[in-house]
């Protein structure tokens, strides 16, 4: 197994984790400026995991 084999679940695990957190946070009231910011961190992520499995498929074919 290659270092993106290992990548690929992390990132997409942390984005998971990040927008469950923004969720959360949103369901209790919790500050909007809290949510933002986990929600921007939830698009970097994601747009970092998308480069990170097209990379795979890339390697991989």
């Amino acid at each position: 197994m290659t270092l993106i084999d290992y990548l690929v679940p992390v990132a997409t695990l942390a984005v998971a984790v990040v927008l469950l957190l923004g969720l959360v946070n949103m369901m209790r009231g919790g500050s909007p400026n809290r949510s933002q910011m986990l929600m921007r961190w939830r698009v970097i992520l994601q747009f970092l995991a998308v480069l990170l499995i097209m990379t795979a498929v890339w390697l991989k074919s």
